[in-house]
């Protein structure tokens, strides 16, 4: 047997899959009880979080991939600030409008939830 943790719209489910079980003789599962979601991890740069007026979020939840801009770069609407990582496909998290990047709220390798600050902007 082998035991997996599967999250189904935000809710975690433990669940155990028996190896090479005929499906036409195998009694039904019993239904997994949803356990707690775990908690985001604190964003890397505590101390600047918030630090600019224009908050730049992730548009899906996944990894950072790679950050693009650092703190004190001009940028343009439409400029790729941070990539994040969802299923296999690398996504940027793009600047709203012109502006100088003013803080980085995360470091490559960070999860991320859909709606998490990233970055801010002035």
């Amino acid at each position: 047997m082998k035991n997996y943790t599967i999250t189904v719209n935000g809710n975690v489910y433990d669940v155990t899959v028996e190896e090479g079980a005929s499906t036409a003789s195998a009694a039904p599962a019993p239904k997994a009880a949803p356990k707690a979601a775990p908690k985001a991890a604190p964003a890397a740069a505590a101390s600047s979080a918030g630090a600019g007026s224009v908050r730049i979020e992730a548009g899906a939840a996944g990894k950072v991939f790679k950050i693009v801009a650092g703190v004190g770069d001009s940028i343009k609407a439409g400029d790729a600030v941070v990539i994040i990582e969802a299923m296999k496909m690398e996504i940027p998290v793009v600047a709203p409008k012109d502006g100088t990047i003013a803080s980085i709220d995360c470091a490559v390798g960070d999860p991320c939830a859909a709606g998490q600050l990233l970055a801010t902007l002035n």
